[in-house]
């Protein structure tokens, strides 16, 4: 089954090796995930902050949410 949240931004980390991805469900839920990738590993993005479980009502609440637990999110949104 493909994967069927849509993704309404992503924000990457300078080196384009880590990002944050925001997320809506399909029962219309909120969400997002800490992702890293290795260019010398063919298999691509991986979830390093466990963080998609997690559901919210709003993008913005998604979006505090999000650079309260990513330690470098706001510096990348704000800088």
């Amino acid at each position: 089954m493909a994967h069927a949240n849509r993704i309404l931004r992503s924000i990457n980390l300078p080196g384009e090796l880590i990002c944050v991805d925001i997320f809506q469900r399909p029962d219309g839920s909120y969400g997002f995930d800490e992702f890293r990738r290795d260019p010398e590993d063919a298999r691509g993005w991986y979830s390093i902050g466990h963080h998609g479980h997690r559901h919210f009502a709003s993008v913005a609440e998604t979006m505090i949410a999000a650079q309260a637990a990513v330690s470098w999110l706001e510096d990348v949104v704000d800088g």
